[in-house]
């Protein structure tokens, strides 16, 4: 059985009470936190409308070197690598977009996943996967709660190009990570990707191919396989779709 199972548990026991006065010292929380600690992860439930963090598990003192009681959430953003930033606010506007839209149509669910570098009291960076679990209640009041776990990810390293990035509906999504998981968003080859972010940047077949030491005939045959990838009718939609969901 995946234990990700027993994070549902949790959610539908500390509903009716908003996630206060939880038992650390349950049977439950006891046998959660040893498989988060042995995993390196951590979790906590927030009222998503409210920005209010109200429970955070006590495997967070590993990862973040800091009490669980101190967690705001603001400090995710502060602690994200320079270079993950924008993706990381635009993913932050996404969350929020997403829990308006879950209060105002009273009901559902939707997922967010996708993975920021950080730093916590340390210099160097750990590659943390963030995976959101947003859902609509009126139990105890109307409202939208956010479950979300954190996990270290840093063993993986092939996300050398793109960001995993996964937003919808499918609860096997939301699982402990594995490959498959990890690469989920990220459809390109390394040199795709390339030259996808000098396109960006502004440069055209010609100054990408001088730029990468590569014929123009290449380059366009690039710019073929990567639309073919992504079904867009040119690139500038394609750019603007990865800018959108926080790829790019």
């Amino acid at each position: 059985m995946d234990y990700y199972s027993l994070f549902f548990q949790f959610i539908k026991t500390g509903l009716p009470s908003g996630y206060k006065n939880i038992d650390r010292d349950s049977s439950q929380m006891l046998y959660l936190e040893k498989i988060m600690k042995e995993n390196n992860q951590f979790f906590f439930v927030a009222d998503i409308l409210q920005v209010k963090i109200l429970f955070t598990s006590n495997s967070c003192a590993p990862l973040l070197g800091i009490r669980p009681e101190d967690v705001d959430p603001s400090m995710f953003f502060t602690a994200t690598h320079p270079d993950d930033l924008q993706r990381h606010s635009l993913a932050r506007a996404k969350l929020f977009s997403l829990g308006q839209e879950l209060f105002i149509e009273r009901k559902g669910f939707k997922i967010i996943s996708t993975n920021f570098r950080t730093r916590h009291n340390t210099a160097s960076c750990s590659n943390m996967l963030v995976q959101c679990y947003l859902f609509y209640t009126e139990t105890p009041y109307n409202t939208v709660f956010l479950f979300q776990v954190v996990t270290n990810v840093s063993w993986f390293g092939k996300l050398r190009h793109g960001y995993h990035f996964y937003t919808g509906e499918d609860l096997s999504v939301f699982r402990y990570p594995d490959e498959n998981l990890l690469m989920t968003g990220n459809v390109f080859s390394d040199r795709e990707f390339e030259i996808i972010k000098l396109i960006a940047s502004g440069l055209n077949s010609e100054l990408v191919a001088e730029k990468l030491f590569l014929s123009v005939h290449t380059i366009n045959t690039h710019r073929r396989n990567i639309l073919k990838k992504t079904d867009k009718s040119n690139i500038s939609e394609l750019i603007y779709d990865l800018k959108e969901r926080g790829l790019l």
